[in-house]
């Protein structure tokens, strides 16, 4: 199942994985698009103004032709000689689109053509003041001219110089008006597209920004550079090259979609694998309370099986003791029938609600241990210490002195009859510690770790439950703790039973 699921994950993995490469092809394929657009449209626009340039010069040229006319037509001739000046009235009528001021030597209006607009009843309608600010702007226009477009001065007659001052014509004003309309609407489209990924167009330099979709606060001039490294660092920069060592850069962003979209498969395992969290906690809780009802089960069924025999023995004892037999037999034999009666009064409270009394721990103790000392090897030295003559807890007795003697029965096969046992209780505020030490083989750290494990046992008999039980006793009914403190391999080991008090 777990081979299963792992080839799932990768399968999902590597379909999910498809998807985000075949988008970020898309889109990047998107971008080199857009790319090549800006660079026909570039080269558009380079094209236009190679056109404006050629305009210009053309109509350059022909304002020194219309001057030259205008100089021949305005020259005095002697009055025996006749001149035909049709050719240059020619050259002056055909101007119809070229704007030209004419000013003479002291900066007054002697006459404009092509302006668009007419004055003639200015003057009858508005008087000689709203005139003469008419002709002021016209000066001003005139000045304004000059730094696109030189002037020509000729000279009229001796001593009269007449300066004409031009400007683009109507036609070229147009035609950059439909110029400038493209790349604005190249500019919005670029801004206000919500299918292309974040775009940064910069020049050769990447130090001056052409165009961008992104936020003024991503491109200013305290986040640029950093801007740049990011774009730079998710996908290679497309180049869009104009000939002549003339080159833009664009940088651009995988899109918010292909990086949710990038993202999407792990957060889904992630919630697959939190329910199958859920599930397994559910299903281990089910399984420990399950477990929890076999061994409360197992224990009084055990306590219901072992008191009937105890009951006969009771009676046989009775029986005895009327006839002639040895008394310290009998003595015997009910220490063992009490023995067996503690026992099946421990088992009886195993999944029982246990009570527990507040009793001196330290009696407790001694009880056990007194019990302990008469049953075991002579070879075993047995000590107790106590850190106050009585330390009074909440427990249940008779679990509490199974779970002690467990622990020190552990102890003392672990010291194969041979050996110290040392048990010691001392407290602090809140809590109560009972030490179990003994010179035994000692444990390595994995077996520290399984020791409490049901089914866990170093011997060549035994269930390995008692120190299970021993845990759920201390754990479950005293809410304590019950752990290896410390153990050496060849030196002994140390049982630290942990009770509130």
């Amino acid at each position: 199942m777990l081979a299963l699921a792992l080839l799932l994950v990768g399968a999902s993995l590597f379909v999910s994985n498809e998807i985000v490469r075949k988008v970020g092809q898309r889109e990047r394929e998107r971008v080199t698009q857009w790319a090549d657009a800006i660079k026909k449209r570039a080269e558009l626009v380079k094209l236009t103004n190679n056109s404006f340039e050629q305009l210009r010069l053309k109509e350059q040229e022909e304002m020194e032709l219309w001057i030259a006319a205008t100089k021949e037509v305005s020259r005095a001739t002697p009055l025996n000689q006749s001149i035909s000046y049709d050719l240059p009235l020619l050259i002056i009528n055909k101007n119809n689109d070229i704007p030209v001021i004419l000013l003479d030597q002291d900066n007054e209006i002697s006459g404009y053509i092509n302006l668009g607009f007419d004055s003639t009843n200015l003057s009858a309608e508005d008087g000689a003041s709203l005139t003469a600010r008419f002709e002021d702007s016209l000066v001003r226009l005139a000045k304004s001219w000059e730094v696109t477009n030189p002037p020509f001065t000729i000279e009229i007659y001796e001593g009269l110089f007449m300066t004409y001052y031009f400007t683009d014509s109507r036609d070229i004003v147009r035609l950059e008006r439909e110029r400038d309309s493209l790349i604005q609407a190249f500019n919005a489209e670029l801004i206000e597209n919500p299918d292309l990924v974040p775009v940064l167009l910069m020049d050769s330099t990447l130090t001056k920004v052409v165009a961008t979709n992104l936020p003024n606060e991503s491109v200013d001039e305290t986040s640029l550079q950093a801007t740049i490294q990011q774009l730079s660092g998710q996908n290679t920069p497309i180049m869009i090259d104009f000939g002549q060592g003339e080159f833009n850069m664009v940088l651009y962003a995988n899109s918010p979609e292909l990086k949710q979209l990038q993202y999407f498969p792990y957060i889904q395992f992630l919630i697959i694998g939190l329910f199958i969290l859920i599930g397994y906690i559910i299903f281990s809780t089910f399984r420990k309370a399950e477990q929890n009802q076999v061994w409360a089960g197992m224990a009084k069924e055990t306590a219901h099986q072992l008191g009937t025999p105890i009951s006969s023995l009771m009676a046989w004892t009775e029986l005895l003791s009327g006839m002639e037999v040895d008394p310290s037999i009998i003595h015997e034999m009910n220490k063992d029938i009490d023995r067996l009666t503690k026992v099946t009064d421990r088992f009886s409270k195993i999944g029982a609600g246990t009570k527990l009394e507040s009793r001196d721990i330290v009696q407790t103790t001694k009880q056990i241990l007194s019990y302990l000392r008469t049953r075991v090897s002579s070879k075993v030295d047995i000590r107790f210490e106590s850190s106050s003559p009585e330390i009074i807890v909440q427990h249940n007795a008779p679990l509490i002195e199974w779970v002690i003697e467990n622990v020190c029965k552990n102890a003392i096969d672990a010291m194969e009859g041979d050996g110290g046992l040392s048990v010691e209780i001392s407290g602090q505020p809140g809590k109560v510690y009972i030490d179990i030490t003994d010179t035994g083989k000692g444990m390595t750290p994995k077996q520290q770790r399984a020791v409490f494990k049901p089914g866990y046992t170093t011997k060549q008999r035994g269930w390995g439950l008692g120190l299970t039980l021993c845990k759920r006793i201390i754990h479950e009914y005293h809410k304590g703790t019950i752990e290896v403190l410390r153990s050496e391999v060849g030196k002994g080991t140390t049982f630290r039973i942990t009770l509130k008090s």
